[in-house]
């Protein structure tokens, strides 16, 4: 068949092949077989789940091919930067591309703390690097971290005073 009013053919015709059930929906499970990374591993489980839920209108916790074709375009448009920060071509963000992809995305964070994204994202490797999904999942998670803490800093000092509860209800609400 044709692509329903307002998605993109070819996020249909993907739809189509992706969605191993037939069900008319995408599961974390089939969305996680469909993405690579340049190194061609599957992305990560917390990524696609992260995904899914940001595109599932319903809470169902797949989506529709609506949902589909715009995760589409938004991957598109992660890939893009990715490529953008990702200077030598080698398919990953090393620490020094790391550093540079914050600084350029308006984020003054220390070498000590993308080190330590480094360590808990990376391939367990001699040279560590970052591959697209875990370059998505941390941007998606700074962000709405950020989002979170200027929700509370509105004097934009860069400091906020959190009861723990509070804490975790921004951690929460915001990252699972």
């Amino acid at each position: 068949g044709n692509a329903p009013p307002g998605v993109d053919p070819e996020a249909f015709s993907w739809f189509q092949s992706v969605d191993a059930d037939r069900s008319g929906y995408i599961s974390v499970k089939e969305l996680k077989q469909a993405l690579v990374n340049s190194n061609w591993s599957t992305f990560n489980d917390e990524t696609c789940l992260l995904m899914i839920n940001m595109f599932d209108k319903t809470r169902s916790g797949r989506i529709d091919v609506y949902g589909f074709s715009a995760l589409m375009r938004f991957i598109q448009q992660w890939k893009n930067l990715f490529q953008q920060y990702d200077r030598d071509q080698s398919g990953s963000i090393s620490f020094n591309e790391l550093q540079q992809a914050f600084s350029q995305m308006g984020y003054n964070l220390s070498p000590q703390f993308s080190q330590l994204l480094l360590a808990r994202y990376a391939q367990r490797s001699s040279n560590p690097s970052i591959q697209l999904d875990r370059f998505i999942q941390i941007c998606m998670q700074l962000q709405s971290t950020t989002d979170a803490f200027r929700e509370k800093d509105t004097g934009l000092v860069g400091n906020v005073r959190l009861s723990y509860e509070d804490f975790l209800t921004m951690v929460v609400t915001r990252m699972m």
